[in-house]
């Protein structure tokens, strides 16, 4: 890990789809099937995504510690997005929303193209708490949302169904900005979202490989890519109703997810399964001022950033 060019399972599960759609097809070697199913399972380069964290702990060191709701390190957090995005070609919005006498914000990104009756969604939360600068809570599976939307910009993706990605404001304080983003939807367009992907955590320094299973065809999407790179996962259940997905599913929309574990303890048993230590938190930073960038386990950030575009691509065509 760690590397410019990150050398993982990825690149071979790649190949397994890709040889099992054309023997599926019947379609025969360098016709067009095969490079479609190859760019249908992009590899997001870890390095990358860390420089984002990086780029966010600075931030929180330049303004007080921390990207807390209404607090300067969280507007610096999401101007450094959506500059990415705006350059990249995205079309972006900022929704303002209030909460504890501070104005919030919500950014939502839109790759132009795709049929806007059927929306992928992939979001995840951008605010930490007060105590630390939150780089796993949650900076990992904001980072990695971002790469995965740069990602689509570089590789010129143009799936049939339309791609909108989302970075959520005061999910700390009770689900606040996703919350406010769903029920400004009109029924017509929540009902045209065929599926909002969430990450949260997602790179834990004592990690578990864990799967929403709110969802079934998300939720085999997800396990499929796990199991193509002989990783065994299990569902999640710590963090269940606990993030941004909730006021999806609570509005009908297919949800799903990754999570790589929070206060709760490794069993023996799930030590055994993904190595780590037993008996200890899967992250024991969490909401504390040691969630930095040294409190991010690179396999886990970079085989869960490459499962969320391996969903995102899957789920878009």
């Amino acid at each position: 890990m760690k590397l410019s060019v990150p050398v993982t399972g990825r690149a071979a599960a790649a190949v397994a789809v890709a040889a099992a759609t054309l023997f599926t097809s019947g379609s025969i070697a360098g016709a067009a099937p095969a490079p479609e199913a190859v760019a249908a399972a992009p590899d997001l380069p870890v390095a990358n995504v860390k420089a984002h964290l990086t780029q966010f702990q600075s931030i929180a060191a330049a303004n007080g510690g921390n990207r807390a709701h209404g607090r300067a390190g969280y507007t610096a957090s999401l101007n450094y997005v959506k500059g990415k995005l705006d350059a990249a070609g995205f079309t972006t919005t900022v929704q303002s929303f209030t909460s504890g006498g501070r104005t919030g914000y919500n950014l939502i990104a839109d790759w132009p193209g795709g049929d806007t009756n059927k929306v992928v969604m992939a979001g995840s939360h951008l605010d930490s708490v007060t105590s630390g600068a939150g780089i796993n809570d949650n900076g990992s599976g904001s980072a990695a949302v971002l790469e995965a939307a740069l990602t689509v910009a570089r590789t010129g993706y143009q799936p049939t169904k339309h791609l909108r990605f989302a970075w959520w404001g005061a999910e700390e304080l009770g689900l606040v900005g996703s919350r406010y983003y769903v029920n400004n939807l009109s029924s017509a367009n929540r009902a045209k979202i065929s599926g909002y992907l969430n990450f949260d955590m997602i790179g834990s320094p004592n990690p578990g490989y864990f799967v929403y299973d709110d969802d079934p065809t998300i939720e085999k999407t997800f396990k499929d890519y796990f199991a193509g790179i002989g990783v065994p996962t299990e569902i999640e259940t710590e963090g269940d109703g606990r993030s941004d997905h909730a006021p999806f599913k609570s509005a009908g929309v297919p949800v799903g997810g990754l999570f790589t574990g929070a206060s709760r303890a490794k069993t023996a048993a799930q030590a055994t399964k993904w190595g780590g230590t037993s008996g200890q938190a899967f992250d024991r930073c969490y909401h504390s001022s040691c969630d930095t960038t040294s409190n991010i386990n690179d396999t886990a950030l970079d085989r869960n950033s490459d499962a969320l575009a391996y969903a995102v691509w899957e789920l878009s065509k």
